[in-house]
């Protein structure tokens, strides 16, 4: 699940935390790293038990409308069918799922007033009266449902950003990310496979996870020449007034476009220049581009660089 894209970000993170705190320790700074990868993950599995959550909720309205001292025929009768979610059913039992919730200890039970603020916009929606008054009751339908209900209501909830803030410092920046593997896991899911329907893995292979390591101390041991680089090609500028995000941002590049051959340089300076125009300063995308490139250029005249 934890792509380089995500993995990239937490390096710039670290390794901006790992000067600005002074410590200068290595290894616990790439525990910390690792750490933080890791409640990445415990997101994830986090978002996919909210989708539960609400299915939860919404049963447990059915049972109180039913237990009213005069309950009205369609609250003794109602419509079972998003409580009765043949996708949903198959998430609530899956075993990797179980296994996070019982080893984390985790659940939405404290967060029910945000439950059902979401669950009341829900319903009030036309995804949700559309599936309610179909005749399909396939497990494709099912499953689609959610598909569309996380992209509409869980994707962009500014109420439940603030809420895993609160919870998590980890998750600050990790759930636009992480929303795209909740929603690629939903497509995935085939209903022969049951309880063992597999989740994304932590990690895709043991490449992704060395990548992260390299990449990270990489970045730290050859600081000195990177920045040396960087001097070099910002020379109407002093180093110090350029904004350290920035100069984090391209160390972690040219750390990347130097240690790793397979990864083409243009892969790197998007990757970089696009985070660049998020996490730092309005014009560091361009400043950044900018400098990089010059870096490059300089670095295959003097046949240091030699991959495309």
């Amino acid at each position: 699940m934890i792509n380089r894209v995500l993995i990239r970000l937490k390096i710039i993170q670290i390794v901006y935390a790992y000067y600005q705190n002074g410590s200068k320790n290595l290894d616990s700074a790439e525990k910390e790293l690792f750490f933080s990868l890791s409640k990445a993950y415990d997101l994830y599995n986090y978002l996919l038990m909210l989708m539960i959550a609400l299915t939860n909720y919404a049963q447990k309205r059915i049972d109180a409308a039913k237990a009213k001292l005069a309950p009205t025929a369609e609250e003794l009768y109602p419509n079972m069918k998003f409580v009765e979610n043949k996708f949903i059913s198959q998430l609530e039992v899956n075993k990797q799922l179980l296994e996070f919730s019982a080893n984390q200890k985790r659940t939405w039970t404290n967060d029910e007033d945000f439950v059902k603020g979401l669950y009341e916009k829900i319903i009030g929606s036309d995804i949700y009266k559309e599936y309610m008054a179909s005749s399909d009751d396939s497990y494709e339908a099912d499953r689609e449902l959610w598909r569309k209900l996380y992209k509409t209501f869980v994707f962009n909830d500014e109420a439940l950003d603030a809420l895993l803030e609160d919870q998590s410092l980890y998750w600050n920046d990790d759930k636009e990310i992480v929303d795209t593997f909740v929603l690629k896991t939903i497509k995935r899911f085939e209903e022969k496979k049951g309880a063992n329907q597999e989740l994304l893995p932590e990690f895709k292979d043991d490449e992704d996870q060395e990548f992260a390591r390299r990449l990270f101390r990489r970045t730290i041991l050859n600081c000195d020449y990177y920045r040396h680089l960087i001097s070099e090609n910002t020379r109407n500028w002093d180093l110090d007034r350029v904004a350290f995000m920035d100069v984090v941002i391209m160390q972690c590049a040219l750390a990347e476009i130097l240690s790793f051959p397979n990864i083409p340089v243009s892969v790197s300076l998007n990757e970089y220049v696009d985070i660049a125009k998020v996490y730092s300063t309005v014009k560091s995308g361009s400043f950044v581009n900018g400098t990089l490139d010059g870096i490059v250029n300089q670095l295959k005249k003097e046949g240091k660089l030699t991959k495309n």
